[in-house]
């Protein structure tokens, strides 16, 4: 059976986010001609040439599926010849970018537009993120930029600019750009006045918008995409509860989600089967019709989430759910980045229960996934019983191993808890567990669960004398957030009391994995 399951790779949107090009003017005139049609629409094309030859590394977008569909534009500016009182077109250079200063201590914000086809997805947020990444790789004291206020001319003839300002910031009205740029961490520094006076939106008002860079004079990264030293993961410790559909499911999963992306986490994972509620919306009483009905829901599940991943800008890790595929069932984990692709990993060892009981099937391929916050690897409750499967992730250089669980007694949890324990101190890496908690008695084989998330690490100097992270209270539905600092694992590697993976005796044993996609692992 292939690992690439019936959604794999196939997501409505695969975004990338990076620097724009010549080639993508066509596309960034489109765009500005919709968004912009009232305030002049899109640059000259000699405008953008100019901008891209000036400032390269300022000047980014994100692209779906070849399409650019959001970019971002700034300059660098010593922010001292300009000062507070300034018009666009003076602190760019008429949008040409002549004020450019490879010295200066300001990036400031030229424009930011996202297509509207693709309101809703927080692709603006994503954007700034990445601006605040650049300034913070630059070594600069802050962002500022000049801030439209295009609600403004429905209360210009109540309010002042500075009242109007002052509602926004309590919520009592809501800007499309003011209202979003406060929710990026943005302050207001004061009013500039004719800033665009074509603006008629605004009244030709606008707001100085700054952030400061806290990380000011740090040690940075490359500017975009840069290798990480350190991951955020949020685990959900997910209530089984009764759903009268797929919507009341999906609107629970989102509030994790959203909770998790508030606090900047990097992925969220949930736990094994956490869609099995629905198993009680089967017409029959059987177990294994209830499984394959359950199945059904996979498509519409799977392609919401990924749409979550992209909207919330996180990785989720969706637990596992049935799919059904050439009339075998399979338990299927999908992993979905938040550029909108999507990776699969199958459990390989169906339980007894599930084998008999389901007519499940094991899956035939174990891979790494490279994602944006490091490589990790996903082992379904049952297999991380198995000590062979984390080896061979380990060999392909896997930094965190993550294990969605579904157990129904404490005993049975014990068995996953210690196996993952001892997975993160023989493969030198972090491992997360997920699992589920709650009673469901009219639901056939959900009844009961017993379950604690928890984050391990090694054990050593460098990590908690436990070797646990972090745990939840037992049989609580919570959150787990948890920071991972991958430096430790490579001084653990090289300058541990032990050394597990150096100190391999390859010359006398080793693991191969001899399955689909076979490849050599013979450093094990």
């Amino acid at each position: 059976m292939s690992q690439d399951m019936s959604h794999a790779g196939e997501g409505e949107h695969l975004l990338e986010l990076r620097h724009l090009t010549l080639d993508d003017f066509d596309d960034i005139k489109e765009l500005m001609d919709d968004v912009y049609q009232h305030v002049g629409g899109a640059w000259k094309l000699r405008e953008y040439q100019a901008q891209l030859n000036t400032f390269p590394d300022g000047q980014i977008c994100i692209e779906d599926k070849g399409k650019v569909v959001a970019a971002a534009f700034a300059v660098i500016v010593d922010y001292d010849k300009f000062g507070d009182k300034h018009t666009y077109d003076q602190i760019t250079g008429d949008a040409y970018l002549t004020t450019h200063d490879p010295k200066g201590d300001v990036l400031y914000g030229v424009d930011i537009f996202v297509s509207n086809d693709y309101r809703g997805l927080r692709l603006g947020r994503r954007l700034y993120e990445a601006r605040k990444e650049i300034c913070r790789n630059l070594n600069l004291q802050s962002i500022m930029a000049g801030g439209r206020i295009p609600n403004y001319s429905k209360y210009s003839s109540e309010l002042t600019p500075y009242e109007y300002i002052e509602k926004v910031k309590s919520k009592d009205i809501f800007d499309p750009i003011l209202t979003f740029q406060i929710s990026n961490g943005f302050e207001v520094k004061q009013i500039l006045k004719a800033y665009l006076p074509e603006d008629k939106a605004s009244r030709g008002y606008a707001t100085l918008l700054q952030w400061h860079n806290i990380y000011y004079d740090a040690e940075k990264p490359s500017i975009i995409n840069g290798v990480k030293e350190s991951a955020r993961i949020g685990c959900v410790q997910w209530q089984m509860r009764y759903f009268e559909n797929v919507g009341e499911l999906l609107q629970q999963v989102e509030y994790f989600v959203d909770a998790l992306s508030d606090y900047s986490c990097d992925v969220a994972l949930f736990p094994e089967f956490f869609n099995a509620p629905l198993m009680g919306l089967a017409d029959s009483d059987s177990s294994i019709d209830a499984i394959w009905h359950l199945a059904t829901y996979t498509d519409e599940i799977i392609t919401a989430i990924s749409k979550l991943a992209i909207t919330y800008n996180i990785n989720i890790i969706a637990g596992s759910v049935p799919v059904i595929e050439d009339d075998e069932l399979y338990n299927v984990s999908y992993v979905c980045h938040r550029d909108g692709s999507l990776e699969a990993q199958s459990k390989l060892h169906p339980t007894p229960h599930e084998k008999s009981d389901w007519i499940m099937k094991g899956g035939d391929e174990l891979k790494v996934f490279d994602t944006d916050f490091g490589k990790i690897g996903v082992l379904i409750c049952y297999d991380v019983e198995f000590p062979e499967l984390a080896r061979i992730l380990n060999e392909q250089d896997m930094q965190v191993l993550f294990v969605p669980f579904w157990t129904d007694t404490k005993n049975g949890y014990l068995r996953v808890r210690r196996c993952a324990q001892a997975r993160a101190i023989e493969n030198e890496c972090y491992v997360a567990i997920a699992g589920s908690v709650g009673n469901l008695p009219k639901v056939d084989n959900v009844d009961i669960q017993y379950g604690q998330t928890a984050v391990f690490s090694p054990s050593d100097f460098a990590f908690p004398h436990d070797a646990i992270v972090s745990e939840t209270t037992p049989n609580t539905e919570m959150t787990l957030i948890v920071d991972l600092d991958y430096n430790k694992l490579t001084k653990l590697k090289n300058e541990g009391s032990v050394r597990n993976y150096l100190d391999r005796r390859r010359d006398l044993y080793r693991v191969d994995w001899i399955g689909k996609n076979a490849y050599d692992s013979g450093k094990s």
